[in-house]
């Protein structure tokens, strides 16, 4: 991605010691310390405090940025998006969720990622920015949560992937139902044993109609106060701006800006069956389509099955071994065979994102990696990646998952990775 100029970070600590002004427009250290920089009412002491700032606001966006701020140890000082009406609805979010004035709004991310008294972000864009924004945000010397999936193709994941290791910083993608109770539950008795051998894994897919790559027909701009439609387009190749082309019912489907109903829900399921049969490092072998469905072999001879039609809610999954299953979803519900495998486990509905967001603070601040780091991620999502080249060529793909590659097919190769509009790059 387009580079920026690093700046001596300051720690928090030292931050609060001088009064000069932060970079990117913050305001400068307060002179007085209230009750409230001191950790009254619940909160941390200032010093202890992981500052952060939201970059993509939309309804997901702020809903995550709600629980991060509900974290006493959390001070959100900044928020991003290429919409004011975002920005502005964000803002009041923040603020009055402080009680104060002090949150900075911005258009572009580059000149939030540049302030130093920034410790960390949470990256809640289209699904075209996750991966740039990531990599960016490394650079200039954050940590980051960023909401799934975390990349349009193989080759964007891996670079994130890669980036992370070599400058130390601590990712966690918000695939949330690895801190879900029964999720958990499910994963746990695939890896018991009780199951028996693994056979079949069963990922829902969303149900986004088709893909497709439609350029619609170009209309007048708005000023970019109002809407930054370059920065929304990113790496994208460049097309006439559009009022529908950034609405989510249309970008979702869009091979430019996403990996449609695969990775849509994929991104969750698929990765809760990578945990399920212990392929957190590396993925099915080969590729086909049987019907609606399809289907991955593992080398250990388990098959992932992307498909819907499951029960229990949103992303719900099924894990089918030789002697017994187990099937959930976001409702909360269970269900096993034989029912002796079900124990006292009692689950509530819904797909509470605190425990994934507390996770990653204590991640931050004891540098240990997170249950949905940036290797285990890219290996989620790369199995969906090659699901869709499967689906955009027509016919099954032979998968080397160690050398990441197609094994000789260039056609499917060529799809690891998207051609990036300058000034952007991996």
């Amino acid at each position: 991605m387009k580079r920026i100029e690093r700046k001596p970070v300051l720690n928090r600590r030292q931050f609060l010691k001088t009064s000069a002004a932060a970079v990117g427009g913050a305001v400068a250290a307060p002179l007085i310390i209230t009750n409230s920089a001191l950790g009254a009412a619940g909160r941390a002491p200032a010093s202890e405090r992981i500052v952060m700032g939201t970059i993509g606001l939309g309804g997901r966006g702020r809903d995550v940025m709600r629980s991060f701020m509900s974290e006493p140890d959390v001070q959100m000082v900044a928020v991003c998006d290429v919409f004011k009406n975002k920005r502005e609805e964000a803002r009041k979010q923040v603020n009055d969720g402080y009680k104060n004035k002090d949150c900075q709004t911005y258009i572009d991310m580059l000149e939030l990622l540049d302030r130093p008294d920034i410790d960390a972000v949470l990256i809640a864009t289209g699904d075209n920015w996750h991966s740039g924004v990531s990599i960016l945000a490394a650079r200039a010397g954050k940590d980051m949560y960023c909401e799934k999936p975390m990349s349009v193709t193989i080759a964007e994941s891996r670079a994130v992937a890669e980036t992370m290791r070599r400058l130390g910083r601590i990712f966690q993608c918000g695939t949330q139902r690895r801190n879900v109770a029964n999720f958990r539950f499910a994963v746990e008795l695939a890896h018991s044993g009780k199951l028996g051998r693994l056979k079949e894994l069963h990922a829902e897919q969303a149900g986004i109609g088709h893909e497709y790559d439609t350029v619609l027909p170009g209309e007048p701009e708005p000023p970019r106060e109002e809407f930054d439609w370059n920065r929304w387009l990113g790496p994208a190749q460049w097309r006439p701006y559009n009022q529908k082309t950034p609405t989510r019912g249309f970008w979702s489907s869009h091979w430019d800006f996403s990996g449609g109903a695969i990775t849509e829900w994929g991104s969750h399921t698929a990765d809760l069956c990578q945990w399920a049969n212990s392929a957190d490092d590396t993925g099915p072998i080969e590729f086909w389509k049987e019907g609606d469905r399809y289907l991955g072999r593992y080398a250990n001879g388990a098959t992932l099955v992307l498909r819907t039609g499951l029960r229990f809610g949103s992303c719900p999954v099924r894990f089918e071994g030789d002697e017994g299953w187990v099937e959930t979803g976001d409702s909360g519900e269970l269900e096993a065979h034989p029912k002796s495998l079900m124990g006292e486990g009692k689950f509530e509905g819904g797909y509470p994102v605190g425990n994934h967001v507390r996770e990653f603070l204590n991640c931050v601040k004891t540098r240990q990696q997170t249950i949905s780091n940036a290797d285990v991620a890219h290996h989620s999502i790369t199995a969906c990646h090659v699901a869709n080249i499967c689906k955009r060529l027509g016919r099954p793909v032979k998968w080397d998952p160690a050398k990441e590659e197609a094994i000789g097919d260039e056609e499917a190769n060529r799809l690891r990775s998207r051609a990036y509009r300058e000034p952007w790059y991996l």
